[in-house]
């Protein structure tokens, strides 16, 4: 099974990956790590593939490049070695339980490079766990922004995508309670949004309003990198995105 770990910066992508990847192996599953992130220094688990062995940030700063500049030709240069990069990772998904893929910190370097098609294209039926925080979910639009980024993902990668909040131990009970419900009830989310006078909320409805004839109903998971809640959850999501028992409604 293969699970890749999308998000903006600070989302949590390289924790949830050592964290839940050190949950699968408590419970008995092999677990391999696969590291795309150029920029990163540091890693919580030992990654069976990394693109650092090929090209860093840091050796291209050096050459001169700022970073973002060096972001962006890493990633130019890692595209000549992808189809060795997917032979490795199909290798591993044929021996092992779970493959987990770690991406970019700067998510628009994985989503609209062609490395990162590439990759996705080539495996074998992918689930992608978009994550995103709390801090940015303040306004009934941001809930909109959330879930049609979601579909956003299925379209640029082919891969069926859900909806990982992440850093719920940050959240008050209460507080999360009023997420969930802006979260999974499109109908009230939508009769929030009609309330919006602003052209920003006309918008949000706009597309709220046809998201559910574009996208099955997936499961949103809650979840905590640092505590673990959410992983037994996405887990099952895993499960069932790769068996015929069930969809991920």
């Amino acid at each position: 099974m293969i699970l890749i770990f999308l998000g903006t910066a600070g989302s949590g992508k390289t924790t949830i990956t050592a964290s839940f990847g050190g949950y699968l192996e408590k419970n008995g599953n092999s677990v391999g790590y696969v590291n795309l992130d150029t920029g990163v220094k540091k890693l919580p688990y030992k990654p069976d593939i990394d693109v650092r062995d090929i090209i860093t940030v840091e050796e291209l700063m050096k050459e001169g490049y700022g970073p973002n500049g060096a972001i962006v030709e890493s990633y130019d240069r890692l595209l000549s070695h992808a189809d060795e990069i997917l032979s490795g990772i199909l290798e591993l998904d044929e021996e092992l339980d779970y493959l987990l893929i770690d991406t970019p910190g700067q998510m628009e370097s994985f989503l609209f490079h062609e490395f990162g098609m590439r990759i996705t294209s080539g495996l074998k039926e992918p689930l992608a766990a978009y994550l995103f925080g709390p801090d940015i979910l303040r306004r009934p639009s941001d809930y909109c922004f959330v879930k049609f980024f979601a579909i956003m993902i299925d379209l640029r990668l082919g891969t069926t995508t859900v909806p990982v909040l992440n850093k719920v131990d940050l959240i008050r009970e209460e507080e999360l309670s009023s997420i969930r419900r802006l979260l999974e009830d499109i109908d009230y989310l939508n009769a929030r949004l009609k309330l919006d006078p602003s052209m920003q909320g006309f918008l949000a409805y706009r597309i709220c309003s046809f998201l559910p004839e574009v996208s099955p109903p997936v499961r949103v998971v809650y979840a905590s990198a640092k505590t673990g809640e959410g992983f037994d959850e996405l887990e099952t999501l895993s499960y069932e995105h790769y068996c015929t028992c069930g969809d991920l409604t």
